[in-house]
């Protein structure tokens, strides 16, 4: 049986370490048979991508990209709520804040780069709810925040 962490590795992506929180919260929280993660950003070895908006100083492909890192994360933090991320029996919901410019309006665009990752790694459980959000600024400038709710066996 191929793990989501096999299908990952197939793509040539390994999960990142946990991101250290930058305020007083947790990365995911178990309540029952789900797990909420905390808004994960676009952090690879303790340092943000990117910064910026979404349309401006960002470009859509390139907040893409980083809206695929930032799931990363936020799969780390489920694995490690969980311990290994074949006890997800479906990613449930899926929410992506851009931070944009005035005149952008590919949220759902950049958006897909968290939920084509989630479907690579999970196939059918990997279909999701989603909420694609433009807003003004978020933690650190950052250009993207994902995070997810996730049921578990």
């Amino acid at each position: 049986m191929t793990t989501p962490e096999d299908r990952l590795a197939q793509l040539g992506v390994q999960l990142p370490a946990v991101a250290a929180p930058v305020a007083a919260y947790v990365p995911a929280v178990r309540t029952g048979n789900h797990v909420h993660t905390s808004g994960q950003l676009p952090m690879s070895e303790g340092k943000l991508l990117a910064t910026g908006k979404v349309g401006a100083e960002v470009s859509p492909d390139d907040a893409v990209a980083l809206a695929r890192q930032a799931a990363l994360n936020a799969l780390a933090a489920v694995r490690a709520e969980i311990g290994e991320l074949s006890a997800v029996t479906r990613i449930v919901k899926v929410v992506v804040f851009v931070a944009s410019a005035p005149d952008f309006t590919g949220q759902p665009q950049v958006a897909n780069g968290a939920s084509e990752l989630l479907g690579a790694a999970f196939g059918d459980a990997g279909r999701h709810a989603r909420s694609a959000v433009g807003v003004a600024v978020l933690p650190l400038d950052a250009p993207v925040e994902v995070e997810l709710v996730v049921e578990t066996a």
